[in-house]
């Protein structure tokens, strides 16, 4: 499998990253363990989590994803086998969250505990906080790197505006972000193509999508509300429920159909013919899943097929 250079930075990861969002959420630890062990042997050896993976789940206090990741790194003793991109910045509780000095260095640290590890690869700030300056996070960042706790900054959900001033503000001693995260996909084109996607470019920034399924409807599994009931991400899966997602499930056939591969696998190979992206990140909650997304590496998608697709 081949790998790709997350950015400027020496992290090489194979072209799809494994969503650890599912991991003490949509399935237990066994499970979870059982998708690690498979995804490893398959070559992918990037995870991405989270700090607040799974706070919006009943019960839960978050953290539950990062846990379950360090019981198995310690327990297979793959450590330097795998790349862990977290992030860290949303609500953990009452007064644990932004990304300025009373928060983020305590969430990095609460972070390593769970994940069992004196490193983060990739750590992330998973939203732009208006109410800490960019110079502030960005020292914080390079305090981390400095004391060897992560090794490489980057940031999810930022818009061109808020990424072109962290960019405009690494400077004098600050860390840089050399990797971003943004909501992009075959269905949601929007928050990344045009500016964002253009100072991703331009910089030459690492690009790894979330949603890259968009929850679940690019597998074709959802073509009407019938569908929907009673799916954990039912809800979010239905916002494409429309006629141009139905449209696009139709092309999606069309495209599976010439290749014999799945709508799930076209659309993951989709985002990884996109020049500017370096991994999608999917998650998988069975073997069966996982062998779908080990596929979609594989698939090389036709000139006609990006046309057919460009909906």
């Amino acid at each position: 499998m081949r790998m790709r250079k997350l950015g400027a930075t020496d992290l090489e990861t194979a072209p799809l990253v494994l969503g650890g969002n599912v991991f003490g959420w949509t399935i237990d630890r066994e499970a979870s363990f059982a998708i690690l062990d498979a995804a490893l042997e398959a070559g992918f050896n990037a995870i991405d989590t989270a700090d607040v993976y799974s706070i919006f789940a009943p019960g839960h206090v978050g953290g539950e994803s990062e846990t379950i990741m360090g019981e198995w790194i310690k327990d297979r003793g793959v450590r330097d086998r795998v790349v862990i991109i977290t992030k860290g910045g949303l609500p953990m509780g009452e007064g644990k969250e932004g990304l300025g000095k009373g928060w983020l260095p305590q969430a990095c640290e609460d972070s390593l505990r769970r994940l069992q590890t004196d490193y983060i690869d990739l750590y992330l700030s998973h939203r732009a906080d208006p109410n800490t300056p960019i110079e502030e996070t960005l020292e914080i960042f390079q305090q981390l790197k400095d004391a060897g706790k992560i090794r490489y900054a980057g940031c999810s959900n930022y818009t061109a505006d808020e990424l072109q001033a962290a960019l405009a503000a690494a400077d004098g001693g600050r860390a840089h972000y050399q990797v971003i995260q943004p909501h992009y996909n075959l269905a949601a084109r929007g928050e990344y193509e045009g500016a964002l996607e253009d100072v991703c470019a331009r910089n030459g920034l690492g690009v790894i999508t979330y949603f890259s399924l968009a929850s679940g409807f690019l597998t074709g599994k959802y073509r009407k509300q019938e569908d929907l009931a009673g799916k954990t991400r039912g809800n979010l899966a239905s916002m494409y429920m429309n006629a141009r997602g139905l449209a696009l499930l139709e092309r999606l056939d069309t495209v599976a159909a010439r290749h014999g591969a799945t709508d799930a696998q076209v659309a993951l190979a989709w985002l990884m013919a996109r020049p500017s992206v370096t991994a999608p990140i999917a998650s998988a909650t069975s073997l069966t899943q996982l062998a779908d997304l080990v596929k979609s590496t594989e698939l090389k998608l036709t000139a006609e097929d990006l046309a057919d697709l460009d909906l």
